[in-house]
């Protein structure tokens, strides 16, 4: 099985993730690629009280997830691969040439960003980085929940929804 899903969301680990991603995909981890988090053994604690007992997390910097990807990727038991930024998965490619699809389930808004889809706001370099990720031959899709129809990169760049 290994990781199902490998997904960008800057809320991390919550409901959505848990539940909506979690239940259809039988998800027995996941792994919560982020520096700040990896560092923080508060924060950790936070995003664990937040997975059901059956669902492991384990917490990685970018720097060291690159020796324990392979160890998630021959693990029998489905599981996720998340991450917060946009930047964090095109390091996690580059180093990865596995990873060959991407689901951008949740970009916020922040300063810059422009509005793509209801869940998804992306600044010009974090359009270029997908960008940069699809022409790696990489799929690069917006969905937030499993039943939602995947809008492929070319469609989630060209609309501009009001915000």
């Amino acid at each position: 099985m290994s990781i199902q899903l490998y997904r960008i969301d800057d809320r991390l680990i919550h409901g959505q993730v848990v539940v909506g991603w979690g239940q259809p995909l039988g998800l027995r981890f996941i792994v919560l690629v982020d520096d700040d988090v990896a560092a923080s053994d508060w924060e950790q604690e936070l995003y664990r009280m937040g997975v059901p007992p059956s669902m492991e997390v384990h917490f990685h910097s970018v720097a060291d997830v690159r020796d324990a990807l392979e160890g998630y990727l021959s693990d029998v038991r489905p599981g996720m691969l998340l991450v917060g930024r946009v930047e964090t998965m095109q390091q996690l490619v580059h180093q990865h040439p596995e990873i060959t699809r991407v689901n951008v389930g949740g970009v916020h808004h922040a300063e810059g960003r422009a509005q793509r889809l209801r869940y998804v706001f992306l600044t010009p370099d974090e359009e270029d980085v997908l960008r940069e990720l699809q022409q790696r031959g990489v799929e690069v899709t917006g969905q937030d929940v499993p039943s939602a129809r995947p809008v492929a990169l070319d469609e989630l760049l060209s609309s501009r929804q009001s915000a």
